[in-house]
């Protein structure tokens, strides 16, 4: 337990970084919010296919871990919000994740590049299923899969 405690306690430059953060919150936001600017500030989309979107990404500094790898909590966010791209309409509500399931099976370190591909599996009247895959590029080695299943207010003709 003392170990763990170790592990979570910030630093005084960690603790001292986060006081500075400026988060302007708005009624009404225009453009990226804070967390998903920060989540993915560098993400290249390259290629969008029917039911298919293949992005790029770099692992920065500000989302590895104190092992020096990619963060969990940041591969479990491009898992929902690349999986969530395929399915989000313009002026519709958001959709909501019903369920996620994410297989984590190797690391990824500060400046890797990474392939991030995300297919639709299917729609069900308002739920619709995704895959996304993690990869590393240089050494072909899959990061991560997840599946993700997410609920939408308008229902697909499909």
């Amino acid at each position: 337990m003392e170990k763990a405690k170790q592990l979570l306690q910030l630093s005084q430059a960690e603790s001292e970084s986060v006081f500075r953060l400026a988060v302007n919150p708005h009624e009404f936001q225009v453009g990226p919010s804070f967390f998903e600017d920060f989540a993915l500030r560098g993400i290249r989309v390259d290629r969008v296919e029917p039911d298919m979107i293949f992005c790029t990404f770099v692992v920065p500094p500000r989302l590895i871990d104190r092992a020096g790898n990619l963060a969990v909590g940041a591969i479990s966010n491009l898992i929902d919000i690349v999986g969530n791209a395929l399915i989000y309409r313009v002026q519709q509500p958001m959709n909501v994740s019903v369920n996620m399931s994410i297989s984590y099976l190797s690391n990824a370190k500060l400046g890797d590049e990474l392939e991030v591909t995300s297919r639709l599996l299917g729609r069900t009247g308002s739920v619709s299923g995704t895959a996304v895959i993690i990869k590393n590029k240089a050494s072909g080695d899959i990061v991560a899969e997840g599946r993700h299943s997410l609920f939408s207010r308008f229902e697909s003709k499909i």
